[in-house]
């Protein structure tokens, strides 16, 4: 490529940071990274009646966390700052201004009570109103009076707005990198408000004139942007400058694959769709997934490097990633493929460090205990888990004596059973050396000698430590309570059942 390559992530903070806009921004993020360019975060909060307090902010935060933190941004190497749309504010009037001097911009003074009776009127007749060449020089605009009376409304504190002069009678061919070539009627585009009365500029401005003064080299944005096309290029064309190219992702489908993915979703269907808790929504983070098992399965929406390996590092999907091969069809938003990848990363994480992820569990409940054991105690049920939040219910067992019996199990308790308990006891408190490989061999011995069968002692055992028939290796777990605990468990079995 010829120039930098400069992409970006521009998020407007209305709310938690949606997983379709974090796919986005990791797509940029490792287009960039490929092409050893530059991946920027730009604020666009020209819409202030929308600003959410707190979302900046989060929207910062989950980047972080996922390890796709931009290169610029407010407050961070800001060649190109300000990068929040509302501190540019004064910028815009300039470059709206300059369109109307060259024609390809109008004034219009129309009124939201007057545009509301002409959509009204027109609906009555089954028609719809757009504002375009068809009426643009009869309804109340600079096209249809005089320069003395503009500039005398406009001296006078007269609401107007500036609005794009759509050219007429064209066919836009336009270039997508997904997408191929696409095909736009000029004719049948309005002419979009440019600088609203409020001297905020709309999202159409102010996007254009930041990417060309940031450098973007590459616009990669959602599907739903595709209509806004024709009108981008024609506003670089109005200002004679280089348009960047553009790509527009697939969506991310609802999970039977029907639909734009929403939040509403994930709150019918019990999964996040946001990067991080929000409000009283659980994000992935919160659900227990890893910041790389999410990066991995966001990946897969929609792209894949034409094999068959499902696994990729940060690094591997840099390094394979390329915007030709990503589908140009919407992709279904599958939870338990999700779940799927959250397992493989953690099931091949470090003991140590599940241990500190569980450590401030424990803390929260009050438990003190040698990390050493809950290292160990990670090693017999990683391959178990599939959300870090999993880990206290695989767990509790170790930390507290069962409460109750799980009924089912219970029934495996016969009339016979609290006497080879006891017994079992008797051969617990004989044995010196309190490991699992040494209790396992006496006690098998001990039934072997005795012609008592495995599951008459092994069930109402695992049932006395657990409470219920799981868990890891049974003598792996009476190892780590201990010989005292152990012995207790079992009396107190005997006593409840």
């Amino acid at each position: 490529m010829s120039k930098q390559v400069r992409v970006r992530f521009a998020p407007s903070p209305t709310g938690a940071l949606h997983i379709g806009g974090v796919r986005t921004a990791l797509f940029n993020y490792l287009f960039a990274k490929k092409h050893n360019g530059v991946f920027y975060l730009r604020i666009e909060d020209t819409d202030q009646t929308r600003f959410v307090p707190g979302a900046e902010a989060y929207i910062m935060e989950a980047l972080e966390w996922l390890g796709i933190s931009p290169d610029e941004t407010v407050g961070k190497n800001e060649k190109f700052g300000p990068y929040r749309q509302s501190e540019r504010k004064e910028l815009y009037k300039n470059y709206a201004d300059q369109l109307i001097n060259s024609g390809w911009a109008y004034y219009a003074f129309d009124t939201p009570e007057a545009l509301t009776s002409l959509r009204n009127e027109q609906e009555s007749q089954g028609k719809t109103f757009i504002y375009n060449h068809t009426n643009r020089e009869k309804l109340d605009t600079s096209l249809a009076i005089s320069t003395d009376e503009v500039t005398k409304r406009i001296a006078n504190g007269e609401h107007y707005v500036i609005r794009f002069k759509t050219p007429v009678n064209e066919t836009l061919q336009l270039k997508d990198i997904i997408r191929g070539d696409v095909k736009f009627e000029t004719n049948l585009l309005d002419d979009k408000v440019l600088f609203k009365s409020d001297g905020m500029p709309t999202y159409h401005l102010a996007n254009i004139v930041d990417d060309h003064l940031m450098e973007t080299s590459h616009v990669i944005r959602g599907e739903e942007w595709l209509p806004s096309m024709p009108l981008h290029i024609l506003l670089y064309r109005a200002f004679g400058w280089e348009a960047p190219e553009f790509a527009h992702l697939p969506l991310i489908l609802k999970p039977n694959g029907k639909g734009k993915l929403s939040k509403r979703d994930g709150e019918i269907g019990g999964f996040p769709v946001f990067p991080l808790d929000w409000k009283e929504l659980k994000g992935f983070k919160g659900d227990g997934y890893l910041p790389d098992a999410l990066i991995n399965f966001l990946s897969m929406i929609g792209w894949n490097d034409g094999t068959e390996k499902e696994y990729f590092s940060l690094q591997e999907l840099v390094e394979a990633f390329d915007l030709s091969r990503v589908h140009k069809a919407g992709a279904r938003f599958d939870i338990e493929k999700a779940k799927s990848v959250n397992h493989h990363y953690l099931s091949n994480k470090s003991d140590a460090f599940l241990a500190e992820i569980f450590e401030p569990i424990l803390e929260s409940k009050g438990i003190k205990i040698n990390k050493d054991v809950v290292i160990k105690i990670m090693s017999l049920i990683k391959d178990r888990l599939v959300l870090a939040n999993d880990i206290w219910d695989l767990t509790d067992f170790f930390f507290h004596v069962p409460t109750s019996y799980d009924e089912k199990a219970s029934k495996n308790w016969k009339e016979e059973t609290p006497t080879l308990m006891q017994e079992l006891i008797s051969v617990l408190e004989n044995i010196e050396d309190f490991t699992s490989v040494n209790i396992e061999t006496i006690v098998k011995d001990w039934l072997t000698k005795n012609e008592i069968g495995m599951g008459k002692v092994m069930q109402p055992f695992r049932l006395s430590l657990v409470g219920a028939l799981k868990g890891p290796h049974l003598f792996d777990i009476v190892e780590i309570i201990g010989k005292e605990e152990t012995i207790s468990r079992i009396q107190k079995a005997i006593e409840t059942l």
